[in-house]
């Protein structure tokens, strides 16, 4: 197979560790912290699990690890949306495995975790590893989206694992997979099987974070992707000097990677979901903010512009997000009788005769486009799928009527000519940067000293990422605290708690002060496509959003 040269380098890149992996591997050993709690739903979480809830935060230091190199066989599934890194994760956690004990095997799951539920597998060599080092995707086994959250389904894990001798699973995914990871480990511990259950954070949204999850993998990569493509159309928007662009970013609910994105690239305008629920705007409300900024960069000559959408922005009006809750509810609770309605119009219908006055009154507000969106197939929890409903459309047409009204009323005197579109997919396989590279590496390296200790229900966490490699420092933390409970399918379930965007914090705050300038000026910042070979201040730098925060 002819491989390009970027790729053959990428395969020869060797990814950096923190300093206490480094070295033998018999001389990692675990420091145990204090107790930990969930931020929320303490009492709910600590009855749903008794063996896995309290369990102490980790950290690795240098030692004498007697126990290193016991026979371990290890599965490894790719769970949800593909980030840039997943490789990497399994190529860490198989160097480890393989310098603990040559005999120790990997086990990787096909088409994720519906691999283990149909003992559908391949043994992970050193062949097939080496083709994978630094490579975007998730090609090397798949990933999928079945949910691992039954008894029946964790009776046939069980089985699996006992028919292959597997002695632990490493997860690798989002709040969601994450949350099945943790309910897997509480089963297997509930029912004494010594089965070893660990997680790594996944997701290019950047919402699965916290002290000890600095930054989700893939999310560096992904923003970098982006941001090119966006300089690439600003440049081409200050070029041509006569269309707005409307860019939606995938990112579901968080607003984390249009707010990085925005500070690598100026745009005139990013909307951040977060503040709009913070302010109880309405799609008026954003409208006539859009519009008044065309209207003034139009009175220099500035015909043109560009503005950033976050994906899950529907979610986050007031008033929208009370009728997105209310037609999950309803389609939760009449799911056959909606889908035996074979067309669109005939959906709609339905659902607004079942509304309430006033979220029938939003729902009769918008284009029949978004309706039909909104009531398209659920997501796997019930809920309405964000990245279907096209808001940066919705936004081309209530500002294009807007503006329309404004020159009548002599209040506007420019041209206003759009582009649309939707960055997602773009970002989700590339070659993951230096940064991820040696993050996921480190992640799947780490993971299997998680494994070692037995550290069941554990996120393997690598910390201290705004500093050199060299520095981070290595660990777990119980995934339980990171949960709360939430509506799900109108039931309340346990889940990962999604870390949305901090109004208070740094890099929201640094928007802010530089907005004003950005929007009524042609600031646009070009950061080209990601480097992966030069100096280190070029090729190893992490997103804004992260060296802010910790800075």
């Amino acid at each position: 197979m002819k491989i390009s040269a970027l790729q053959k380098a990428r395969y020869e890149y060797s990814p950096k560790l923190p300093t206490v992996l480094r070295g033998e591997i018999g001389t990692v050993v675990p420091t145990y912290g204090q107790p930990t709690n969930a931020a929320s739903d303490q009492e709910a979480l600590k009855a749903l699990f008794p063996n896995t809830y309290g369990l102490p935060k980790v950290s690795f230091g240098k030692g004498t690890n007697k126990d290193v190199a016991k026979k371990v066989n290890v599965g490894v599934i790719l769970s949800g949306g593909q980030a840039p890194g997943g490789h990497n994760v399994i190529c860490g956690l198989y160097d480890a495995l393989k310098k603990a004990n040559p005999e120790n095997q990997l086990y990787g799951f096909l088409g994720g975790p519906s691999g283990i539920l149909e003992d559908k597998y391949m043994v992970m060599t050193d062949e097939l590893i080496d083709q994978y080092r630094n490579t975007g995707g998730f090609d090397i086994i798949g990933s999928g989206r079945t949910k691992l959250e039954t008894k029946e389904q964790f009776a046939v894990c069980t089985k699996v694992c006992r028919e292959h001798s597997i002695n632990a699973i490493v997860i690798i995914g989002g709040d969601d997979s994450n949350t099945n990871a943790a309910v897997l480990a509480e089963y297997f511990r509930a029912n004494n099987e010594p089965v070893c259950v660990v997680g790594c954070p996944k997701t290019i949204d950047g919402d699965l974070k916290n002290e000890s999850i600095e930054t989700s993998f893939g999310f560096d990569t992904a923003t970098k992707t982006y941001s090119e493509l966006i300089g690439n159309i600003e440049r081409d928007a200050n070029s041509a000097r006569k269309y707005w662009h409307f860019i939606r970013l995938m990112g579901r609910s968080a607003s984390h990677i249009a707010l990085e994105c925005a500070m690598q690239t100026q745009p005139n305008i990013c909307l951040v979901g977060e503040e709009v629920e913070a302010k109880n705007q309405s799609v008026e409300d954003i409208t006539n903010y859009i519009a008044d900024i065309v209207a003034k960069r139009a009175e220099k000559g500035l015909n043109f512009g560009v503005c950033l959408v976050p994906e899950g922005l529907i979610e986050f009006i007031p008033s929208l997000k009370v009728l997105i809750a209310e037609i999950n509810d309803l389609l939760a609770k009449t799911e056959a009788q909606f889908n035996a309605l074979e067309t669109s119009a005939d959906k709609i219908s339905f659902v607004e005769q079942r509304l309430s006055t006033s979220s029938k009154s939003v729902f009769d507000s918008l284009p029949v486009e978004i309706k039909a969106q909104l009531l398209a197939d659920r997501d796997p929890h019930g809920n309405v799928q964000v990245s279907k409903i096209e808001t940066e459309k919705l936004l081309i047409q209530t500002v294009g009527a807007r503006l329309a009204q404004m020159k009548k009323e002599g209040k506007y005197n420019g041209k206003f000519n759009s582009q649309n579109h939707f960055f997602g997919y773009e970002g989700r396989c590339a070659f993951p940067s230096n940064f991820d590279s040696d993050y996921c590496y480190s992640l799947g390296y780490n993971a299997f000293f998680l494994v070692n200790a037995n550290l069941t229900g554990y996120l393997s966490s690598v910390t201290n990422l705004e500093k050199p490699a060299d520095q981070w420092q290595a660990g777990g933390i119980p995934i339980t605290m990171m949960m709360n409970m939430e509506q799900r399918h109108g039931e309340k379930k346990p889940v990962i708690k999604k870390a949305l965007v901090e109004l208070d914090g740094k890099p929201f705050k640094y928007f802010e002060s530089n907005r004003e300038q950005w929007a009524l000026e042609t600031c646009f910042t070009f950061p080209g496509a990601i480097q992966y070979f030069g100096p280190g201040e070029v090729c190893d730098q992490t997103t804004m959003t992260l060296a802010l925060e910790k800075n």
